[in-house]
């Protein structure tokens, strides 16, 4: 991507619904993204979404919402910008080409799904107790790790 003076943004995918422990991984990744001062987007609804919102929320960031469905209300309450698509998991691919690269946190199918369209169009991908694929996308074993790995790969 030609620097334009443009900020970073830095997708953060993962379940719509997670465990305690999962859920605190993603809000400090999203601490993390916004301490350096990326923007975060996500699907926008619950889950990692959500707590990588919170996280990024609470150092000041700017988080989006790519939304599957059609109404932007049912976006997470720390969502900044809210696209309403209308466009169900088809949503997965607009998630990966608005990110200079992405973080996978934790993350089922749909997870799955951005990782491989992100492999696909060339975007680097780093995991978080996720799918991890070896020489592909690498495993970080902390939030502050995955966000420094991504912005190396990302150059």
């Amino acid at each position: 991507m030609e620097d334009r003076g443009l900020r970073r943004q830095i997708g953060v995918i993962g379940a719509g619904s997670c465990p305690r422990d999962v859920y605190e991984l993603a809000r400090e990744v999203g601490r993390e993204i916004a301490r350096r001062g990326h923007i975060l987007i996500c699907g926008g609804l619950g889950g990692v979404m959500e707590a990588a919102c919170k996280g990024a929320k609470e150092m000041g960031g700017t988080t989006v919402g790519i939304l599957p469905g059609a109404q932007r209300e049912t976006a997470n309450p720390w969502v900044d910008i809210a696209i309403a698509t209308d466009m169900g998991h088809a949503r997965n691919v607009i998630i990966v080409h608005s990110s200079d690269g992405l973080i996978a946190v934790s993350g089922g199918p749909g997870t799955l799904s951005e990782i491989a369209i992100a492999l696909k169009v060339g975007k680097p991908v780093v995991a978080l107790k996720s799918w991890s694929l070896e020489g592909k996308v690498p495993q970080a074993s902390s939030p502050q790790e995955a966000v420094r790995m991504l912005l190396e790969a990302m150059g």
